[in-house]
């Protein structure tokens, strides 16, 4: 990415938030944070992230909440999971709401940097491919449709 990436970081915790923060910003990173699920959608809504680093057990809506919320929208934002759960059945319901990446807190720093790193790497990647099919779909006319006269 050529600009600085923005990170939502989303936990119910204050003390959680500025950890990450913390960490974050030194990486170059612009952050913007969120409090709780609903505050995290209309954050989106206003400013759509790079990538949202997401809690999962809030009071509210949860973290998987928002993801099913972000995926009915359409909204297509990578997502690392925080939880303190690490058991097969939160992975399996967070890979269903189409959860990026997972992170078991405490939040490992040289980790969260290689995966944050890995999805915007990933998101850029796909850009760039989105970029390139519109400007084949410019270029190659639809099917039935006839071709000018060449000069």
């Amino acid at each position: 990415m050529t600009s600085p990436a923005t990170l939502l970081i989303v936990d119910d915790e204050a003390p959680n938030r500025k950890l990450l923060e913390a960490l974050l910003r030194p990486e170059g990173y612009l952050t913007l944070t969120a409090a709780s699920g609903a505050e995290a959608l209309a954050s989106i809504a206003r400013h759509p992230p790079d990538l949202i680093l997401l809690d999962v057990m809030m009071p509210g809506l949860d973290g998987f909440e928002v993801c099913a919320a972000l995926r009915e929208a359409g909204i297509k934002i990578p997502i690392i999971l925080l939880t303190a759960k690490d058991d097969v059945d939160t992975r399996a319901k967070g890979m269903h709401e189409g959860v990026s990446e997972f992170l078991t807190k405490p939040i490992n720093r040289t980790e969260l940097a290689a995966r944050i790193r890995a999805q915007l790497h990933i998101l850029e990647l796909n850009r760039r491919l989105e970029e390139v099919e519109r400007n084949l779909q410019n270029r190659v006319p639809a099917p039935g449709a006839t071709r000018p006269p060449r000069a």
